[in-house]
């Protein structure tokens, strides 16, 4: 998070009525409502990861065992038994 001077952001009436709550102190103003990303978001790590459980599911569906999934995506059995039986 970068900092930034309210001298140079705020308009003169609005930053003499912060500075009566806050003086000199440094203030963290939030993102509005609803403009917040999840996790993964930005990255698509969390689309590879729905992607990967899909397939986790599917393989499941179609024959391969808990250990064997365990073992192609070097995860454990109760992470493979979550995404299984996770509601999706």
């Amino acid at each position: 998070m970068k900092y930034v001077n309210a001298d140079i952001v705020f308009p003169e009436a609005l930053l003499k009525e912060i500075q009566k709550y806050v003086h000199g102190g440094m203030v963290y103003v939030p993102t509005p409502e609803g403009s917040r990303k999840k996790w993964g978001e930005n990255s698509g790590a969390r689309r590879q990861l729905s992607h990967r459980n899909d397939e986790i599911r599917h393989k499941f569906t179609n024959g391969l065992s808990i250990e064997q999934l365990s073992d192609l995506y070097c995860l454990s059995y109760d992470s493979i038994k979550k995404i299984i039986y996770s509601k999706k």
